[in-house]
């Protein structure tokens, strides 16, 4: 195994493709919840709207 903490960082020479990889994971965890809400609240808007505009037809047409 490792010897120490800098041989441990370096991972054998693959540092870079490594810890990129371990970044790009991290980012994507965090991302993708705060994507799946934006789309969420947008989706929610949208069919609140929806529904106020047929409350408005409904009424218009009495």
């Amino acid at each position: 195994m490792w010897n120490s903490p800098a041989e441990f960082f370096a991972m054998g020479g693959y540092a870079l493709y490594v810890w990129c990889s371990f970044g790009v994971c991290a980012l994507v965890l965090i991302l993708e919840p705060l994507a799946v809400r934006a789309r969420h609240k947008a989706i929610v808007r949208r069919l609140q709207r929806e529904v106020m505009a047929e409350q408005f037809d409904q009424k218009g047409s009495k």
